[in-house]
C-alpha cells in the first residue's frame, strides 16, 4: 500500500478548486490527461471524474517531483501535495501584451497547483486511443476497452447523471408511500409480447426457466397481497432485435398501484418526470401532460409516439376520395378504398426566417466552422424549401421502406398542380376537395401515400420525422430545447394478426377493456376490433419512455378476454394458472406504469445513442465486444444441463 495513501489523504476532487483556494496546501489524486514540457516548467492536466485540474512542476519548489514529471506519460495514476497559486498573466504575441492566463472553459480555470511531493502509483500502457471527448476512435475499438472509454469525461457526466436519477427516484417514490420490493430474475414463461431468454434448469432436467421481461405478473401479485403501492428500479431482459434505442437487457421504473384510476397512475408520473427534470437540467415541467387517443395520434402522426416539436401533420383522404369515386380520376386512389386500404397526406410548406430550430441551427453552423477553419468561408444558409434533388432522396428514403414511390404535387403560385403526375386526370373538383382537406397553398409541396394502412402509417410516420430533420425543424439528436411530454391514451385491446387470422392481445391479456365496450365480447355481437381498453404511453419527443395499464380483476370479464383470443379455460390455466388463482382470492382494483430507465436517461441527457448510458452495453448483435460474451461452453456443461447445442448448417 502506497504511503501517500496510508498517510495523506485526498483534500479535494480535481474538479473543485477555486480562487478562493488561492493559498492552501492540498492534495490531488487522478490521472495524467496530457504533459506539457515547457522547459524548466513542466505542466499537466490531472483528470478524476469530477474534473481537471492544471498542475506545475517547478525545480525551484522540488527538484524530485520535476524529475518525476519527466517520466510522466498519459493515464499514469498519480497523487501530488502542492500550493494552489493564480494562473496570473501571460504574454500574447497576438495582441503584444500580457493577457490574464485563465482557462475560462475550465471550472478550475483560474487556479493551477505547484507541486511539492508527487508519487506514481501505476504506470500505465499507451492506451488504443485518446482518452478524450474529441477521440476519432470508432465505436467498436471504444467498446473492447470499454473501462477506457469509461474514463472520457462526457461519458462519466451522464453516467453520474444517471445515479442522481437512480437517488431522485427512489427518494421521490419512498416520498410517496411506495414500498421498494423485489421480483425474480428467473420465472415460468408466459406467452407475452417479446421473446424471452431461457435458462435450462440443472436440477429439472427438460425444463427451463425464462429471463423476466418485466415483473408484470409478480408486481400485480403484489397488489393482491395487499401492499398497495409498489416501486422497483429492475433489470429486465427481451430476447429481440436491437436497434438505437433497444439492448438485450435494460433497466425499467416498475411500478404499480391499488383503488387507483387511470389519472391517479398519470399523475404520480407526471410527478416523478417533474422531480427528474428539475434535478437534472433545473426545469419546471408543465403539468398535467396533455392526453392524445389513440386513434387521433394514428391519424395525425402514423405511430403512437408522435413527436409533437413540430408540425406536419397527416391528412387521412379516404373520405375525400370516396366522394367522387372512380369519377375523381384517379384510379390507384379510388383502389385503394376498394381494397379497403388508406390514403394520407402530408403538406411541406417553405420555412419562414426564425422558424427553424436556434439549436439546430447553431449546432450546424459550430460544424460547418470546425470543418472550415477559414474565417472568410460562407456559412449556408438554413434549408427553407426542397428541391428536386432533396425530393429524390424523400422517394429513394420511402422505397427503402418498402413504398412503391412517392406521388406528389407541387403547388404553384397560379395555383397549378407541378410534379404530380398521379394526378394528370384528377378532376378539377377532387383537387380542390384535397386542398380544403389538406390546407394546402401556393408554394407548398403535398406527399401522399396509399395502400395498407400499417405500410401507410409507418411510411408516413418515419417521413415526417426525416423532413423534419432534413428542414432543421429539430435536431438529428436531442431535444433542441423543447421537452413535449404527452399521454397517448385509449387504444384498441386487440390487434388482428394477418398470418394466423386471430385475434391477439395489443398489450397483454389482463388489460381492462372500458365499460362501454364489454358488449363487443359477447358471442351474439363478437367485434373485437371495437374494444377499447384503459392502457397508455407516456411519450417524450418520439420516443415511447413508459406504458402501462389498468389490469383486469374482474374474473369475469377476464374470460371474455380469453375467449375473445381463443383461449379455453384449459388453455388459460396452463399458461397463466397461478395469476388466475390469485385474482379469485380478493384483488383489488390495481394499475401500473413501466418506464424504461435506459431511454429516460438516453433523452434526459442528449446522447447520441442508448449505449452512452449503459455503462457495459451491448452491440446491435447482442454482443459484448470487451468480454466476447456470449462465448462457447464445453460439452461436459452442456450435459450437466441435458442441453444439446445444434449450431445451424453452414451453406
Amino acid at each position: 500500500m502506497s504511503e501517500f495513501i496510508n498517510k495523506v489523504k485526498r483534500t479535494h476532487s480535481c474538479g473543485a478548486l477555486r480562487a478562493s483556494d488561492i493559498g492552501r496546501e492540498v492534495v490531488l489524486f487522478g490521472w495524467v490527461q496530457n504533459r506539457r514540457d515547457h522547459g524548466d516548467l513542466i505542466f499537466i492536466d490531472l483528470r478524476d471524474r469530477d474534473g481537471l485540474t492544471q498542475i506545475v512542476f517547478d525545480p525551484s519548489r522540488s527538484k524530485d517531483a520535476h524529475a518525476l514529471a519527466g517520466a510522466l506519460r498519459s493515464e499514469w495514476v498519480i497523487g501530488l501535495r502542492g500550493e494552489v497559486r493564480s494562473r496570473g498573466m501571460q504574454w500574447s504575441k497576438k495582441e503584444n501584451r500580457e493577457i490574464p492566463a485563465t482557462n475560462p472553459n475550465l471550472a478550475t480555470g483560474e487556479v493551477e497547483v505547484y507541486v511539492s511531493y508527487a508519487e506514481v502509483f501505476n504506470r500505465a500502457e499507451t492506451p488504443p486511443f485518446e482518452v478524450s471527448d474529441f477521440t476519432q476512435t470508432g465505436e467498436e475499438k471504444r467498446l473492447e476497452h470499454r473501462y477506457l472509454d469509461l474514463r472520457r469525461p462526457a461519458l462519466q457526466k451522464t453516467l453520474i447523471t444517471r445515479s442522481k436519477m437512480n437517488a431522485a427516484t427512489r427518494s421521490y417514490f419512498h416520498e410517496n408511500g411506495f414500498l421498494e420490493l423485489e421480483t425474480p430474475f428467473m420465472g415460468r414463461y408466459t406467452p407475452g409480447g417479446a421473446r424471452n431468454f431461457l435458462v435450462p434448469s440443472r436440477l429439472n432436467p427438460g425444463k427451463f426457466y425464462a429471463l423476466a421481461e418485466s415483473p408484470q405478473l409478480y408486481k400485480q401479485l403484489f397488489m393482491v397481497a395487499g401492499f398497495e403501492r409498489y416501486f422497483q428500479i429492475v433489470k429486465c431482459f427481451r430476447d429481440e432485435d436491437l436497434r438505437l434505442d433497444r439492448q438485450p437487457e435494460f433497466t425499467q421504473i416498475d411500478v404499480e398501484m391499488s383503488f387507483v384510476s387511470q389519472e391517479d397512475i398519470f399523475e404520480i408520473i407526471e410527478g416523478l418526470l417533474k422531480k427528474l427534470w428539475k434535478a437534472v437540467h433545473g426545469l419546471e415541467l408543465p403539468t398535467p401532460f396533455p392526453r392524445l387517443d389513440f386513434d387521433e395520434s394514428m391519424a395525425k402522426y402514423g405511430n403512437d409516439k408522435p413527436d409533437l416539436r413540430f408540425g406536419m401533420e397527416h391528412v387521412v383522404l379516404n373520405d375525400v376520395v370516396a366522394r367522387f369515386g372512380a369519377e375523381g380520376g384517379v384510379a390507384p386512389l379510388w383502389e385503394t378504398l376498394q381494397n379497403k386500404g388508406l390514403i394520407k397526406a402530408l403538406v411541406v410548406r417553405p420555412v419562414a426566417d426564425g422558424q427553424h430550430n436556434p439549436s439546430v441551427v447553431k449546432e450546424k453552423g459550430e460544424a460547418f466552422r470546425r470543418a472550415n477553419p477559414n474565417p472568410t468561408a460562407k456559412l449556408p444558409p438554413p434549408p427553407k424549401d426542397l428541391s428536386r434533388k432533396d425530393i429524390e432522396e424523400l422517394e429513394a428514403f420511402v422505397v427503402g421502406m418498402g413504398a412503391g414511390g412517392l406521388a406528389r404535387a407541387k403547388l404553384a403560385e397560379n395555383g397549378d398542380w407541378t410534379q404530380a403526375p398521379l394526378f394528370k386526370a384528377a378532376t378539377p373538383e377532387l383537387k380542390a376537395a384535397i386542398l380544403e382537406a389538406t390546407g394546402a397553398k401556393p408554394g407548398d409541396l403535398i406527399l401522399f401515400q396509399f395502400g395498407s394502412a400499417a405500410k401507410v402509417h409507418t411510411i408516413m410516420a418515419n417521413l415526417r420525422v426525416y423532413l423534419a430533420k432534413k428542414l432543421w425543424l429539430i435536431p438529428d439528436y436531442g431535444s433542441g430545447g423543447h421537452w413535449n411530454f404527452l399521454w397517448v391514451v385509449n387504444p384498441p385491446l386487440f390487434e388482428y394478426d394477418e398470418e394466423s387470422k386471430t385475434w391477439a392481445a395489443a398489450h397483454h391479456a389482463f388489460t381492462r377493456p372500458h365499460d362501454a365496450c364489454l358488449p363487443y365480447l359477447e358471442p351474439d355481437a363478437f367485434q373485437p376490433e371495437k374494444v377499447y381498453c384503459y392502457r397508455y404511453d407516456v411519450v417524450l419527443n418520439g420516443f415511447e419512455i413508459g406504458g402501462g395499464s389498468i389490469r383486469l380483476h374482474d374474473p369475469e370479464v377476464q374470460r371474455k378476454v380469453f375467449a375473445a383470443l381463443g383461449l379455453g379455460e384449459a388453455e388459460a390455466r396452463e399458461k397463466f394458472g397461478f395469476l388466475l388463482d390469485a385474482l379469485k382470492y380478493g384483488a383489488p382494483p390495481h394499475g401500473g406504469v413501466a418506464l424504461g430507465m435506459d431511454r429516460l436517461a438516453f433523452l434526459i441527457t442528449e446522447t447520441e445513442s442508448l449505449r452512452d448510458v449503459i455503462p457495459f452495453p451491448k452491440t446491435q448483435r447482442g454482443t459484448d465486444l470487451m468480454t466476447q460474451a456470449p462465448g462457447a461452453v464445453d460439452e461436459k456443461q452442456l450435459q450437466d444441463l441435458y442441453v444439446k447445442s445444434t449450431p445451424p448448417a453452414r451453406g
